[in-house]
């Protein structure tokens, strides 16, 4: 059985011939490189369709040139207020409560009074106020209620940023540091944000043997919301390659992953070797040269062609 070298595109594997013993691809062994393209041309078979059709069925061709393979690690994480941006009001002295003026989702002011309380032994009433503005997002008392000082009656937190929180798995943990670039998604209708990683944690959580990463969002429209679930994708690695075609310009054309490359008015099928990929691009080892003309997208329509074409109904030649 022939082995095969498989390469991760867009969530699935292409698979490229191996010659057996060699360690080399079909394209390499029959000696195709970016400078040699005849012999690594799947067939001597061209098609050729006008302009209007090739318009109609939504045929792209681009240049051949360098990219940059990016390498994600797609992570989960959580929405949470800003830890040093939280404030718990305890009252002063014990008593009952006499006047509520916030309630929990109001906006409150730094020297704004919350409540008023009775101190039980004095009979003296004192305002419980609050040093930091934002949204309260936590009350306990009531009207008429007796407190103590053993709990917060009032959570205020300023919500004008907040912190997602990325879950690390130790698999990563070496590949995500601070200042790498990350995009985060919260809810398949919004917008992605891209920001870049402001701490990660120097432990490990025992229970869920994750570390965690941060990123600090402005959120003064307040769109992001502690206790949501997001997605968080970490920049890990880039690498510059000479040749790089999107996954949609790969096709499998007589048993060996193709392109379809442009010669004036017609499209030839070339056997490629691909090397590291991800799922925005994959790297052309051999088979296509920077500069060339290739089709990037809706090249199964000339891979019709060609198939009608094998069975004599068709424009190739």
């Amino acid at each position: 059985m022939t082995p095969t070298t498989r390469s991760r595109v867009a969530g699935a594997f292409l698979t490229v011939a191996l010659v057996a013993g060699t360690g080399t691809t079909a394209a390499q062994e029959s000696g195709s490189d970016h400078h040699d393209h005849d012999h690594g041309e799947t067939s001597e078979r061209t098609v050729h369709l006008a302009p209007d059709v090739l318009a109609e069925f939504g045929v792209e061709t681009a240049e051949a040139g360098p990219g940059v393979l990016r390498d994600w690690r797609q992570l989960p994480a959580e929405v949470r207020a800003s830890a040093d941006r939280v404030a718990h009001l305890v009252p002063r002295y014990e008593g009952v409560v006499t006047e509520v003026r916030a309630g929990i989702g109001d906006r409150v002011k730094p020297g704004q009074v919350l409540a008023k309380i009775e101190n039980s032994a004095t009979l003296v009433t004192f305002p419980v106020t609050t040093m930091l503005g934002g949204v309260v997002i936590d009350r306990t008392l009531s009207l008429g209620e007796a407190v103590g000082r053993d709990k917060p009656v009032f959570v205020i937190a300023d919500l004008d940023t907040v912190w997602v929180d990325i879950a690390v798995y130790l698999r990563d943990l070496e590949l995500v540091d601070v200042g790498q670039p990350v995009t985060v998604l919260c809810g398949r209708h919004d917008e992605p944000v891209h920001d870049r990683i402001d701490y990660v944690s120097p432990v490990v959580d025992e229970a869920t043997r994750t570390a965690t990463a941060r990123v600090v969002l402005a959120n003064h429209d307040l769109h992001w919301r502690p206790g949501m679930f997001a997605t968080a994708r970490v920049l890990v690695e880039e690498t510059d390659v000479p040749v790089a075609v999107p996954p949609s310009a790969l096709l499998l054309v007589d048993g060996s992953m193709s392109v379809f490359v442009q010669s004036g008015g017609e499209f030839v099928p070339r056997a490629v070797a691909v090397g590291r990929a991800t799922d925005e691009l994959v790297e052309i080892v051999q088979g296509l040269a920077p500069g060339e003309t290739y089709v990037v997208r809706n090249g199964f329509t000339l891979k019709a062609e060609l198939e009608k074409a094998s069975f004599g109904d068709g424009h190739a030649h």
